[in-house]
């Protein structure tokens, strides 16, 4: 299994300047493969697939990938990067084994990362009879099956009058400027630290509900479709994708059961007592009275009951399928893969 750890880097100048100059070669090589993609195409060959690399020096975030031969963790604690010299981390955890790789990060604020690609068994944890269905929301950021409520702090709009100021110097500043560029540091800046503590509430949230579950389910909810609407902004504030990933990668890491039900499946709909469907409702309904059986319920806990059912059917549906065939199940795009040396990958930054 392998898993990525991310550290705070702190470079001097000559060592900021000389990472610029990689960051530089990389945009290069980036634009050299995508002349070989559009050459190839041009000629009727197969697509050219290629890295995620920056293409321009203004991109929020630049990233050169160093394999073993081109760093080596120091025993002062600083990491040696060939031809850039030793550079000062902050050791927020030990890494568990050795690394197989190393991406240096610079992001929109000027902060430098180092992550860090390691192989390492799965932390199983013991097993549990306790499985959740989970109704992610807005003005609650999730309700569990059994009534519980995890309230988001909301972290944008805590620091939209700031970021609303710092806006407006940028765009009061001259086009290529250096106090333009001073004022988009800024806000770049204010944007990483709401950023930050969101990820780190999620990551709390997030290591909690697996720790106490041996199994989880929630609704795959159709954001990208969510963020256009008027609720846009406070989708993104929410962060539902982060979270939903962090769930995923928690669970292989430490031997628990995840599973999404259907974003069609009709949870707030379905009388979670009597199994009758009541139809659609309006957003602003909050309760409702199911007229088949009288029972009064919440919105959102009556939709975490059904997608804790829902999950144990698939769950189930899936497992007695698994003994008569052998279907192979695809894993969620962009969440996990399989290497050739058989190696699984796991997207994230463990260790909360």
């Amino acid at each position: 299994m392998q898993l990525r750890y991310s550290y705070r880097a702190y470079p001097d100048a000559p060592q900021r300047t000389a990472l610029a100059r990689a960051f530089g070669c990389a945009r290069v090589v980036w634009n050299d493969c995508l002349r070989d993609r559009r050459e190839a195409h041009a000629a009727g060959l197969p697509y050219v697939k290629s890295a995620d690399l920056s293409k321009s020096k203004k991109d929020t975030r630049q990233s050169i990938r160093l394999n073993t031969n081109a760093f080596s963790v120091q025993d002062d604690g600083t990491v040696y990067v060939a031809k850039i010299g030793d550079i000062k981390v902050k050791w927020s955890r030990p890494l568990p084994a050795a690394p197989t790789s190393l991406t240096i990060i610079k992001d929109c604020s000027g902060r430098y990362f180092m992550s860090f690609v390691v192989d390492t068994s799965p932390d199983i944890l013991p097993e549990l009879d306790t499985e959740v269905g989970i109704d992610l929301g807005l003005s609650t950021f999730a309700v569990l099956f059994d009534g519980t409520r995890i309230h988001s702090p909301k972290f944008l709009r805590r620091a939209e009058k700031k970021l609303k100021r710092l806006q407006r110097e940028l765009s009061r500043k001259a086009k290529g400027s250096k106090n333009r560029t001073k004022a988009r540091i800024k806000v770049a800046r204010q944007h990483a630290r709401v950023a930050d503590r969101r990820r780190d509430w999620h990551h709390k949230a997030s290591t909690q509900i697996i720790r106490d579950n041996q199994a989880v389910y929630v609704e795959d909810l159709a954001v990208s479709g969510l963020a256009r609407t008027r609720l846009g902004k406070s989708v993104h504030d929410a962060g539902w994708s982060a979270f939903v990933g962090m769930l995923v990668y928690k669970a292989i890491k430490h031997g628990r059961h995840f599973g999404k039900i259907g974003r069609f499946e009709p949870t707030s709909q379905v009388c979670s007592v009597c199994g009758v469907k009541d139809g659609p409702k309006p957003l602003h309904v909050r309760e409702w009275t199911c007229k088949e059986c009288g029972t009064v319920h919440d919105r959102d806990d009556n939709a975490a009951q059904n997608t804790l059912a829902a999950g144990r059917a698939d769950r189930l549906n899936a497992s007695q399928s698994a003994g008569k065939t052998r279907t192979k199940v695809l894993a969620q795009r962009g969440e996990a893969g399989t290497h050739r040396d058989g190696h699984t990958t796991v997207a994230g930054i463990p260790g909360r």
